[in-house]
């Protein structure tokens, strides 16, 4: 848990813009589930302020100023009560060149008296009734945490201390609290406004001039508030052992199938056991970002170690296809560990020990396909032959990312199934998420934003985890989109379904330009499973392969998946109007030219969700959910552009400028650690073998004619 993380120069332009406090405040409201106090503002306002000003004035601007965070890597992911630094100011050594860090208590105290001499630890203090400890003796508890071996370094070499800091108070006026029988240690320094001088001298000595957001992000790593991508944690694990650090109720989640996998499955370590014959179902529900995928991924490796039979399914052709021909690409017995909620109509013999589903909020009523005969075709609800093809079966779903009227994939449905088959179910719910660069501030404005909560959204206060900015244009969206992705970060442009989507046309297979803004035209990801002209990738591998950048997906291409960067084009389908948002169905115009049609009616050209499908308030339901997805695709930064002006205005309202220095993460400006290189995937020929490393124009990386910043 952290509140804030900013460097103390960009956090005085935040202040500056009256932005701070009030984020500061709805993070404390999420995290403790209260209002701040009136004191704990004003001390957000005064100490924090008076604190930035001390390290700038001392030539230190650049040290990463961490508000409010959690002094171990448990309690950064643990609701409740967590011990909380006031501030933890993070940059580089100026000799050891290791990360350097200051923890800091801060106090708005201007009088300080000893309570009485037999009472060392307890002091008065002006305007407060009850007596306080010595500040520094807080200090030491945080820290012997920090340090210890679950702190955010995790036992890493790197320079702590601490102080108080009350620049309230005179040297004489707080006397008793620097007395000879005061505590010390690396901890235990005390700042008064009258030693100003002193403080900014160690503030030089502890840090240097740069490097300070290089060991922030080291911190921010390895308190899991950045995780790996998952097809590149992937792709190191090769299926033996995922990368992923499980924290929290994360672990706690893997930990308890494997246990409860070790009493009901079949040990060859230990043939005597006998095993539990009860089938088990886990019901593990979380929005997007909380780690589903992870833990699901992390359970079948150990349990595949282990000697169990574990197959791994998804109702997403994006998802799985993905990690099948993306990851596990000329790993045939890796690659078919993955497979489809629909390939279970006959169940496995012998079953399965344990069935893995993914994205289950997109099971279906039934298992079928057009290309199935009669007889092939499922007969029964589609979670029945989920439930039926193994002993312990994993359900990872959030109902919010529901995007079509034939998903059905609910806990009461997963219940009332394991009912039917005797199953115990055991749930879990998860909170936390590590999407959108662990910011849980970006998530519920995206929510509110949408209505999906019911409450109004606030202005987007920026945290220093998530960006958020509107385009005037889709031309500067698409350029900064791949300016970005020239760069080095994995960027994609997105849309809601609000254009028609043209097959690929003759023997060359061409993609039509179906989305059409003014001038400006690019084509849909290909309604493809092969290659398309300009070596256009298949639509289930578009959001990974480098030759994707040219073309727009949707949610059922981009759900499940992420990027550094993700461009969200916001169609007619949902518009703002006053105070509400205001839903639209469009109509096709036919051309001329067989198959391509353009837009009569602007609105929502989804064939899933046609009047005839699904009413009004499901239609409504759907396209939030919908732009939820792709409004939380990002890791780093997302890009918003509206092609309706009233909605564009409306989001820059709620946005407001980008124009704050450290705030926006373009990829040539954030440190070297945090530049996270996108593996090349393993033993996958580019294209389709014809183009012999040919650059097409608008496909893949390559040295871009400008650069916008």
């Amino acid at each position: 848990m952290l509140l804030l993380r900013l460097s103390a120069q960009d956090l005085l332009t935040l202040d500056s813009r009256d932005r701070m406090v009030p984020h500061l405040a709805a993070r404390w409201r999420y995290f403790r589930g209260a209002d701040a106090s009136e004191s704990e503002r004003s001390a957000w306002a005064e100490s924090l302020v008076s604190l930035a000003n001390d390290l700038v004035a001392a030539g230190r601007g650049n040290v990463e100023m961490i508000v409010e965070c959690a002094a171990t890597i448990d309690e950064a992911v643990c609701p409740g009560d967590p011990r909380l630094i006031d501030v933890v100011l993070v940059g580089r050594h100026p000799e050891r060149h290791v990360p350097s860090v200051q923890l800091v208590e801060l106090k708005r105290w201007s009088t300080v008296s000893r309570v009485e001499r037999a009472a060392a630890e307890l002091f008065h203090v002006t305007g407060i009734e009850e007596g306080k400890k010595h500040p520094t003796l807080q200090l030491e508890a945080y820290y012997e945490a920090f340090t210890s071996h679950r702190g955010p370094f995790q036992g890493a070499d790197f320079e702590c201390g601490g102080f108080a800091y009350l620049h309230n108070a005179t040297e004489e006026s707080v006397r008793s609290l620097i007395d000879v029988d005061a505590p010390t240690g690396s901890y235990a320094r005390v700042y008064t406004r009258d030693r100003r001088e002193r403080l900014l001298s160690d503030l030089r000595t502890n840090f240097a001039e740069e490097g300070a957001a290089s060991m922030a992000e080291r911190m921010l790593q390895s308190m899991g508030l950045r995780n790996t991508p998952l097809l590149d944690a992937m792709i190191w694990s090769r299926g033996a052992d995922t990368v992923f650090t499980l924290r929290g109720r994360q672990k706690e989640v893997a930990d308890q199938v494997l246990e409860t996998a070790s009493k009901v499955l079949p040990d060859s370590a230990h043939p005597a056991l006998v095993p539990d014959e009860r089938r088990v179902v886990f019901l593990v529900t979380g929005g997007a970002g909380t780690g589903k995928s992870a833990i699901g991924l992390q359970i079948k490796a150990e349990l595949e170690a282990r000697g169990h039979t574990v197959k791994y399914a998804s109702g997403s052709r994006a998802f799985n296809g993905a990690l099948q021909e993306h990851v596990g690409y000329g790993d045939r017995q890796f690659r078919e560990t993955f497979t489809y909620f629909s390939k279970f109509v006959t169940p496995p013999d012998p079953p399965l020990d344990v069935l893995i589903c993914d994205e289950a909020h997109r099971l279906r009523n039934r298992s079928t396909s057009r290309f199935w005969k009669p007889e092939d075709q499922g007969t029964g609800p589609q979670v029945d032959e989920l439930l039926a093809a193994s002993r312990l079966t994993v359900f990872l779903l959030d109902e919010g990312q529901s995007v079509r009227p034939n998903e059905v994939g609910t806990v009461a449905l997963i219940k009332e199934a394991a009912e039917r088959h005797s199953a115990l179910v055991v749930e879990y719910k998860l909170r936390e998420q590590f999407r959108c660069g662990g910011s849980d501030a970006y998530i519920r404005w995206v929510k509110a934003l949408l209505g999906v909560t019911g409450e109004d959204p606030d202005k987007w206060r920026p945290d220093g985890l998530m960006h958020i900015e509107v385009a005037d244009s889709p031309e500067e969206l698409e350029e900064i989109i791949r300016t970005e992705a020239f760069a080095g970060a994995s960027a994609r442009m997105v849309a809601g379904y609000c254009w028609p989507w043209t097959k690929p046309l003759g023997k060359e297979r061409r993609l039509e330009a179906d989305v059409r803004i003014g001038e400006w035209f690019r084509p849909w990801n290909a309604d493809s499973d092969s290659f398309c002209e300009d070596d256009a990738p298949p639509s289930k591998i578009w959001s990974v392969h480098e030759n994707g950048l040219g073309q727009i997906g949707c949610v059922y291409t981009a759900q499940g998946l992420e990027w550094d960067w993700c461009g969200v084009l916001m169609g007619d389908d949902m518009v703002r109007r006053g105070d509400q948002w205001v839903f639209r169905r469009g109509k096709e115009l036919k051309t001329a030219e067989p198959g391509v049609k353009r837009v009569a009616e602007p609105g929502s050209f989804d064939p899933k969700v046609k009047a005839g499908s699904v009413d009004d308030d499901g239609f409504a339901r759907l396209v939030r959910h919908a732009y939820h997805v792709l409004l939380t695709r990002a890791s780093r930064a997302t890009v918003l552009y509206s092609t309706d002006q009233e909605t564009r205005n409306y989001l820059k309202k709620l946005v407001g400028r980008v124009e704050i220095h450290g705030l926006r993460p373009t990829w040539e400006n954030l440190p070297v650690e945090a530049r996270t290189p996108h593996l090349p995937r393993p033993g996958r020929n580019r294209g389709r073998g014809k183009s012999k490393g040919k650059r097409h124009k608008g496909q893949g990386p390559q040295a871009p004619e400008f650069r916008l910043f």
